[in-house]
């Protein structure tokens, strides 16, 4: 039992934990600014950059994917404000316009390209491939410490690994400048805080956190990441260090129990097959959220005038 645990659950378990957390913690700044479809944004943008990484090099290797999916983001964020101030209109909007046009071009570069013969397809950028990442070289809890069995580790592990501790210390580093331009920016800038670069610092996480989750999640389910635990843990607190800590917590949650109750769920309630593990963390995060909003000692009145340091 141990045995068929390490090898076919352990990792997807951990990737989607890591995958929810890694996109809550920027979230969190998303949420206060009511900026929430940035990450909406960035996660389908990395589409077009994706396959066009793959036309490029023949292949889907993972730098390449990761390269091509970040380039398509900085694009992103250009775009976005090229069309807010040439067009001037609010950002929601020209959001809107770009993440919609690029994610689509995606979609049609996906159905004109030669693929047949990678994992590359709608049904992939859009739900990720949580279930196939296994580990057949694990045998027993000693595998976690054999060089050999952890050198066949799914890489989106340990992406995902590296990826969130950078998302910590990205907050632990830049917490007074997002602190100061998430609550005032006039005052942010009359004391040198640059409230403009750390909008594009925040926007920059979110792509790496968007790009890192994309092909072990998918696109669709990243956006729920980046705006259910962090809107959840906005209604638990006024307090921004604690909306944080309930964040981790409502995204850990969503990741552990999304996973179990694909693989067991349908089978509890009688039916023969599991069903999507992105799909049911998605939706496991947007429960918490509806009892978050039913519960929440914070539900009236969530909004950013309302919340401190």
């Amino acid at each position: 039992m141990s045995a068929e645990f390490l090898q076919l659950s352990l990792v997807p378990l951990l990737v989607g934990t890591l995958a929810c957390i890694a996109c809550a913690l920027p979230g969190n700044f998303l949420v206060l600014r009511r900026q929430s479809l940035i990450g909406d944004a960035v996660s389908h943008v990395v589409l077009p950059g994706i396959v066009a990484a793959f036309l490029v090099t023949g292949t889907v290797a993972a730098t390449a994917m990761l390269v091509g999916a970040a380039a398509a983001a900085v694009v992103a964020v250009v775009l976005i404000e090229f069309v807010r101030r040439v067009g001037r209109i609010e950002p929601g909007a020209a959001m809107g316009v770009i993440f919609t046009t690029m994610f689509a071009a995606g979609v049609l570069m996906i159905e004109q390209s030669d693929t047949s013969g990678v994992h590359l397809d709608v049904e992939h950028a859009l739900y990720g491939n949580l279930e196939s990442l296994v580990w057949f070289a694990a045998e027993d809890w000693g595998s976690l410490f054999d060089p050999v069995a952890l050198a066949d580790l799914p890489p989106q592990l340990a992406r995902l690994a590296v990826v969130t501790v950078a998302m910590v210390a990205f907050t632990v580093v830049t917490w007074k400048e997002l602190v100061l331009s998430t609550f005032d920016a006039g005052f942010a800038e009359s004391v040198g805080a640059r409230p403009t670069l750390t909008g594009f610092l925040l926007v920059v996480a979110v792509a790496v956190a968007a790009v890192a989750a994309f092909d072990a999640v998918g696109s669709i389910i990243v956006i729920a990441m980046f705006i259910c635990p962090p809107a959840a843990a906005r209604l638990m607190t006024d307090r921004l260090l604690p909306q944080i800590a309930w964040s981790i917590g409502f995204a850990a949650a969503s990741g552990i129990a999304g996973y179990v109750l694909a693989g067991y769920g349908p089978l509890w309630l009688g039916f023969d097959a599991s069903v999507s593990a992105a799909g049911m963390i998605a939706t496991v995060a947007g429960l918490l959220l509806a009892v978050a909003c039913l519960v929440g000692p914070r539900r009236r009145g969530s909004g950013r005038s309302g919340a401190t340091a």
